[in-house]
Formats: structure tokens, C-alpha cells, sequence
């Protein structure tokens, strides 16, 4: 059962009006990351391709560990200190990849957001919730204050908080997690982005605060023609949420696929058991299947597959190098047995 409802598998002329056929607004290719470790490089993120087209919501999904949000926040150059990034980082056209920081930073303020994971760690104590949401409006898109405010409240409202005066004057201790994750993203729509890279957002939020804050999130996303990258490890939520969904597992892409044919049919094992291993509404089981032993971060992984050690279905042979992405029936899968498996996704 998915938590939000919305439109797969749109007509052509439909995803045409939404820029979705007009080329990729992002684009990662061999996208690698690794920092300092003593004399050697701890890579966390590896060979990573994904596209994202204007107008499109890509989910990216996979256990903590897996390297989602270090890849998110590499595209906003938010490294590590001393980390090494390779391969490249392109945006409507522009090469991101070795930017100067002054055209970094403008990238970041008008065409490039993100909503992070923990609102709280994220938006000042000391400062009203009306100088955060007008801050960015006035120093880096020249509104007027009175205009900058009048904006700030519609966009509260646009959220779903009523009111907007009176929140605009209170702090941020004073707001739950939910309002204040529903103010995070009025203060991403107030600068009207091309591309929004939600880290996780609703993690610490309960289950229905969940839905509500997704279901804004994606209305407005829709509404406004933007463009998104959502970090979940719900994979159930992204595919509620999301367009394509990619599938990390030790910091590299193992399996991306359309929403629907991808939890209708998973091509990799590792996606087949994130499927498997969700509670349904629809079955009675005594025991969730699990997937046994532990993720992997990038760094830890062996030669060959790094799924291979936790796969019921890997071969002596998966040991003898990393598995290329191939294409198969619209997929692109990381995994040397993909064409000869029948996988399990959702019932």
C-alpha cells in the first residue's frame, strides 16, 4: 500500500509539458568522492551515474551507510574537509566540478536547494522563523523586505501553516518538528529553484506528519515545474513520491528503474530483498524476512560484487570484479546475474 497517491507511467505529451523530454537537468557521471585516511583515500562514494530531468523526481534509496547523502551534498560541493571529488557534476549545462566557489555559492542560492534531514540542526535558535524565511529572498534575489515577508507568509501557507503572521514572529523551539520541516521547505520554494535535494525530510517526523509533509512537498514540486533528488532509505515512500528510483549499496548505484517497474519487478537481489523486507498491510507473517549481515560502506567493500557477501543468489564468479551496469528491459543493474534471476518485489 503506498502512503501517497499520484500519477505513474504519464502519456508523453504529458511529461513533454512538464520539461521531462526537454534533457536532464543533472547530470552525474563516475561521480566519485573519498577522503583522507592517514596516507590513503576512504572513498564513500563511487562511480556514480544518475540523471535527473527537468521536472523530475528521482528517489534515491538504500540502508544508512550507503553513501545517499554524501552524494546529494557533493553536488552542492558540501565535502568533507580534504576530500577528493572525481569524475563530473553537470547542471543545465554547466560543469559543477571544480567551480569556483563565487559560482558555487550563487548555484546554491537561486538554483540548487536542499531540505536537510534535521531541521532543528539546520535553521538558527536565536533568529525568528520570519528572518529565515526572508533572509535568502532579500540578500540574494534583491527583494524588499515588506515584499520579502508578504512572500514568506503565503509561502507558510502554502505549507499548510495557518497563520503566518504570528509564526513569522516566533522561534524555532517554539515549533514542532513538523512545522518546522514545513518551514524548511517554504524557505527552499521562497528562492523558486530549479532542483531540490531533500535529504531524508520527514526521518524524524511520525508516520502521518510524514505524509502530509511529503504530499506538500510534492504538490508544490509539481506545481512549480521543479525538479527533485529524494534521499530516503523508504523505499515504499520514494515510490509513492518519485518518477525513476535509483538503488544504493556500499556507494555505488546498484539498480535504477521507473517507480512502478521497479517494485513491480526488481532486477537486482539487493533491491529484491529491501522490498521483501517491508511490513504489508495486505499479508499476516509471523517473521519479516530480513537480509542477513550487515551494509557495507564503500571503503569496507572487497574486490567484486559488495552485495555478494549477503546475496542467497551469488556465485563464486561474483568474487572476480565489480559487476558493470548493464541495460535489460529498461533497467540499469549492477549485477553480473541480472539477466538469468526472477526476483520478488512488491505483491
Amino acid at each position: 500500500m503506498n502512503l501517497l497517491k499520484r500519477e505513474r507511467d504519464q502519456p508523453e505529451e504529458s511529461r513533454a509539458e512538464k520539461g521531462l523530454s526537454g534533457g536532464n537537468l543533472l547530470d552525474l557521471r563516475g561521480l566519485g568522492l573519498a577522503v583522507p585516511a592517514g596516507r590513503d583515500w576512504r572513498p564513500l562514494v563511487e562511480e556514480v551515474d544518475l540523471s535527473i530531468g527537468r521536472g523530475e523526481a528521482v528517489g534515491l534509496v538504500g540502508e544508512s551507510g550507503s553513501g545517499k547523502s554524501m552524494t546529494a551534498r557533493t553536488i552542492l560541493g558540501l565535502t568533507p574537509p580534504g576530500a577528493r571529488v572525481t569524475g563530473d557534476i553537470v547542471f543545465a549545462g554547466i560543469r559543477v566540478t571544480g567551480m569556483e566557489r563565487r559560482a558555487l555559492r550563487g548555484l546554491r542560492a537561486r538554483r540548487i536547494a536542499m531540505v536537510f534531514q534535521d531541521p532543528r540542526a539546520h535553521i538558527n535558535p536565536v533568529r525568528s522563523i520570519g528572518d529565515f524565511l526572508t533572509e535568502a529572498m532579500i540578500a540574494n534575489l534583491g527583494v524588499p523586505a515588506p515584499e520579502a515577508k508578504a512572500r514568506a507568509v503565503r509561502l507558510l501557507s502554502d505549507v499548510g501553516i495557518a497563520d503566518g503572521e504570528r509564526r513569522m514572529r516566533q522561534y524555532p523551539h517554539e515549533l514542532s518538528g513538523g512545522l518546522l520541516q514545513r518551514v524548511m521547505i517554504a524557505s527552499v520554494l521562497a528562492v523558486e529553484p530549479d532542483l531540490v535535494l531533500a535529504d531524508e525530510p520527514t526521518t524524524a517526523l511520525d508516520v502521518t506528519t510524514q505524509s502530509e509533509v511529503m504530499a506538500i512537498l510534492d504538490e508544490l514540486r509539481r506545481e512549480r515545474g521543479m525538479a527533485m533528488l529524494l534521499i530516503t532509505h523508504d523505499l515504499e515512500l520514494a515510490a509513492a513520491t518519485c518518477d525513476r528510483l535509483a538503488v544504493m549499496y556500499a556507494g555505488r548505484i546498484v539498480e535504477t528503474q521507473a517507480a512502478g517497474a521497479l517494485t513491480a519487478t526488481p532486477r537486482h537481489p539487493y533491491t529484491s530483498g529491501l522490498m521483501l523486507s517491508r511490513p504489508s498491510i495486505d499479508q499476516v507473517v509471523h517473521r519479516l524476512p530480513v537480509i542477513p549481515g550487515r551494509p557495507l560502506a564503500a571503503f569496507e567493500a572487497e574486490d567484486g560484487c559488495a552485495f555478494a557477501p549477503r546475496c542467497a543468489h551469488a556465485r563464486p564468479y561474483c568474487a572476480d570484479g565489480r559487476p558493470a551496469v548493464v541495460e535489460l528491459e529498461g533497467a540499469r543493474v549492477a549485477c553480473t546475474r541480472a539477466g538469468e534471476l526472477t526476483l520478488q518485489g512488491e505483491s
